[in-house]
C-alpha cells in the first residue's frame, strides 16, 4: 500500500488504523489515509468494499447504526473527532455530508430546504437567514435557476437541481469539509457535468471527499485518489498516478476494467 508525503500539519483528515465492525462483521482493516484540505479526494472500489462506511466514519454517521464500532483514529485539522468529550453533531456540523439520493424535504419550500439546519441550530435572524440561503443557492450554482421560485417545494426541482439544492443546504451550515456519497449516480450526464463544475468552484472554500463507482468521474475531478478492496486500502495516491501508472497490480486491474 503506498500512500502520499504529506505531513500531519497539512491534513483536512488523517485517519490512523481504522477498523469497523456491524456486529461480529469487521468491514474496514486498519485504513491509514490522509485528506488534504481545499482539494477533492475520490475514493473509488467495487461495491461493498467499505466506501461509504470509510466516508461515514468521517463524519461519525456510522454511528447511527446501531451495531457499529470502530477502533483508531481520525483527526480532523488536528482535532480528535472521537475524543470521549466531543460531541457527534458537533462533528456532522463541521463535516457536512451530500447523498446519493437526493433529499430535499418533502414539505418544505426551496428557500426553506436551504436554511433547514441553521434553524435546527437555533438561528432566527430573518436577515442573516436571508443572507445565507442566497450565498448557498450562488455556490451551489442554482439562484439564478430558482430565485423567482423560492416559495416553491423543493422536491419541484428537476434531479440534478435537487441535488444541488442539497448541496446549497450543506454548504448553508459553513462546513469545514463536504462529503459525497456517489452524488451523480442517479443524474443525467448533463447534470452530472453542472455537479462536477460545482466542485471544481467549491473546494476553493471546502475540502471534499468524494465516494464514486464512476472511474472517468473520479480521473476528471479529484487531485488524490484512494484505491478500497474488501475493507483495504490498497493503494492512496495522486490521481494523475493511479490512472496513469498505480503502484499496485490490483489497483491497475480494477481501474482497467479486469474485474469489479
Amino acid at each position: 500500500m503506498s500512500s502520499p508525503s504529506t505531513t500531519a500539519e497539512q491534513l483536512a483528515f488523517d485517519a490512523k488504523d481504522v477498523c469497523v465492525w456491524y456486529g461480529e462483521k469487521q468491514v474496514l482493516f486498519n485504513i491509514n489515509l490522509g485528506v488534504r484540505p481545499k482539494s477533492i479526494t475520490a475514493i473509488i472500489g467495487p461495491s461493498g468494499c467499505g466506501k461509504s462506511t470509510f466516508l461515514r466514519c468521517l463524519n461519525r454517521m456510522h454511528e447511527l447504526v446501531p451495531s457499529a464500532r470502530l477502533e483508531g483514529h481520525i483527526t480532523l485539522f488536528g482535532d480528535d473527532l472521537y475524543a470521549p468529550t466531543v460531541d457527534p453533531a458537533f462533528v456532522r456540523r463541521r463535516v457536512g455530508m451530500v447523498f446519493q439520493k437526493s433529499n430535499p424535504f418533502p414539505t418544505m419550500s426551496i428557500q426553506d430546504n436551504v436554511v433547514a439546519g441553521l434553524r435546527l441550530n437555533g438561528i432566527r435572524d430573518k436577515a442573516f437567514l436571508n443572507e445565507q440561503m442566497e450565498k448557498s443557492l450562488r455556490l451551489a450554482a442554482l439562484w439564478d435557476e430558482v430565485k423567482d421560485d423560492l416559495h416553491k417545494p423543493g422536491v419541484s426541482l428537476s434531479g440534478g437541481q435537487q441535488q444541488r439544492l442539497c448541496i446549497a443546504r450543506a454548504v448553508a451550515m459553513q462546513p469545514e469539509v463536504l462529503l459525497m456519497d456517489e452524488p451523480c449516480s442517479a443524474l443525467d450526464p448533463m447534470a452530472t457535468q453542472k455537479i462536477e463544475e460545482l466542485m471544481q468552484e467549491i473546494k476553493r472554500n471546502f475540502t471534499i471527499v468524494i465516494v464514486t463507482h464512476n472511474m472517468q468521474q473520479a480521473a476528471r475531478c479529484s487531485e488524490q485518489t484512494a484505491f478500497l478492496f474488501m475493507g483495504k486500502l490498497i493503494e492512496m495516491d495522486s490521481t494523475e498516478k493511479i490512472f496513469g501508472n498505480p503502484s499496485q497490480q490490483q489497483t491497475e486491474d480494477y481501474i482497467t476494467g479486469r474485474f469489479g
